[in-house]
């Protein structure tokens, strides 16, 4: 195995024992980057002097064996919507072209304290404006598998850089699937915790209410590993929860009993219109095996989950249409040059967003506006409310819920990409738990007769990560 293939737990395991340095292991991924990226686009930055400076640092602690952690030493990518101080970070926006934050986010100051390697930023599509990284303004990712596909959106680029082995992890944001269906995509692990587990602080706000920082890695005990390290109260965000953060990998190393587990399967999503043949035949598989394997499937009912879409696409353009306000091009990135202040404005975002973002804010604008507000924007608020309680009833029942990610596999560059409807659909297994801020976890268990992966989706109860990534390990076993 070439070290970038390395999983965490293999790459940290090799550096302690000194079998490789972690410029060498850095080197191998600037090498795959430098090979592949060019065809897959996975970059916007890739951050080649600052990482091998980062790896002859962590080699001397590695050296010394003072204070190193797991992930000490092992490169790892970024989503470009996240902000790491003096790398440029544009949220594949061209109105951020030039912008280089002063300060890293929370939870990528964790892993760089720690001695993490930050290889580069991923390409995603704008601010996560997307389901298929085709709305970024640097162009499209393709997905390793079959680079005539999308690698899903909108953290494709994260999931790319992860799936080739270009980076070992890496650090994406979900809002309502975008680490999840890429992960599905991509045929990695992708996890969304429960809203206010890991900080947001250094995020480029989508929708505020649903934004979370989440891990995308090559196993459950790599994604156990990584939330350990980032999960916890940061004072600098007010929506996180003061609660401990569980030892993850003890908890997963003591796996539940398959003959405890209570596992439901949702009708509306298994019976789904639309819903994948391919997509569908793996899903029973695998809900066969763990009925094997002694676990409980419990058939229920989620009446208000056909619901999510449109509530996801009231709420988040509302809240999209209030955080982009900040992106004027006065304050940050590239400013056109116009003299009257207003033509500044209309300009630098003309310019700088792509149709998707324009899109939104309009939609959002319209939704927030006077004798609009209370039919869309606070409906919308109550009906996701309903769906929260669905969620809270089932769990009474059952210790996880199962479903497919997406009801469909990668698709064609393009095939989707002029009908925005079918485009947002991508959305309709992922956005459920992401409207009710609970934890949800994409493993791949399967691929399809073409060979593209196919993930399912593990979710828990609010705060429940544990039972969460103990599941998804327990598909990995059965599904290899």
């Amino acid at each position: 195995m070439l070290l970038n293939e390395l999983t965490i737990v293999e790459a940290a395991d090799g550096l302690r024992k000194k079998k490789f340095s972690s410029v060498e292991l850095t080197e191998a991924c600037l090498k795959r980057i430098h090979e592949r990226n060019e065809t897959l686009n996975a970059f916007i930055t890739v951050a080649d002097e600052s990482a091998l400076l980062e790896a002859k640092r962590a080699d001397k602690q590695i050296q010394k064996g003072v204070a190193v952690h797991a992930l000490t030493g092992v490169p790892f990518s970024v989503k470009d919507a996240i902000c790491v101080k003096d790398i440029r970070s544009t949220g594949a926006a061209k109105i951020l072209d030039s912008y280089l934050p002063p300060y890293d986010a929370t939870v990528i100051e964790k892993i760089r304290l720690l001695g993490g390697i930050m290889i580069g930023k991923t390409n995603c599509d704008t601010f996560g404006h997307g389901a298929s990284n085709e709305n970024s303004m640097y162009g499209p990712v393709k997905n390793p598998h079959d680079e005539t596909k999308v690698a899903g959106g909108s953290s494709g680029g994260s999931a790319a850089s992860v799936a080739d082995h270009m980076a070992v992890y890496s650090i994406a944001e979900d809002t309502g699937g975008s680490i999840r269906w890429p992960a599905s995509a991509c045929g990695i692990v992708g996890f969304r915790p429960s809203y206010g587990r890991n900080s947001r602080y250094g995020i480029m706000p989508m929708a505020s209410s649903l934004d979370v920082v989440g891990p995308m890695a090559k196993t459950v005990a790599d994604i156990a590993l990584l939330m350990e390290t980032m999960a916890g109260h940061d004072p600098k965000d007010a929506t996180t929860v003061p609660d401990a953060v569980p030892a993850y990998t003890k908890k997963l190393k003591n796996k539940p009993a398959t003959a405890r587990l209570k596992i439901g399967i949702p009708k509306e999503y298994l019976e789904l219109e639309g819903l994948n043949k391919e997509v569908k035949a793996v899903s029973e598989t695998v809900i066969t095996r763990l009925k094997e394997a002694g676990a409980t499937i419990i058939p229920l009912s989620l009446p208000h989950t056909k619901y999510a879409i449109p509530v996801y696409y009231i709420l988040v353009p509302s809240e999209d249409s209030s955080n982009l306000a900040r992106l004027d091009g006065i304050r940050y990135g590239v400013r056109a040059d116009e003299s009257a202040l207003y033509d500044l404005y209309a300009a630098s975002r003309a310019k700088g967003f792509p149709d998707e973002v324009k899109r939104r804010i309009m939609i959002g604008t319209y939704a927030l506006s006077a004798g609009y507000y209370d039919a869309y924007y606070r409906k919308a608020a109550r009906v996701r409310t309903r769906i929260i309680r669905d969620f809270e009833e089932a769990f009474r029942e059952v210790d996880a819920i199962l479903a497919p990610t997406s009801p469909f596999p990668a698709f064609g560059l393009g095939e989707k990409k002029d009908d925005v409807l079918a485009m947002y659909l991508a959305d309709i297994f992922v956005s459920p738990a992401a409207v009710a801020g609970i934890p949800a976890l994409s493993v791949p268990v399967g691929k399809t007769k073409a060979g593209l992966p196919v993930g399912m989706q593990v979710i828990g109860k609010r705060l429940g990560e544990e039972i969460v990534l103990s599941i998804g390990s327990l598909l990995e076993g059965i599904c290899k």
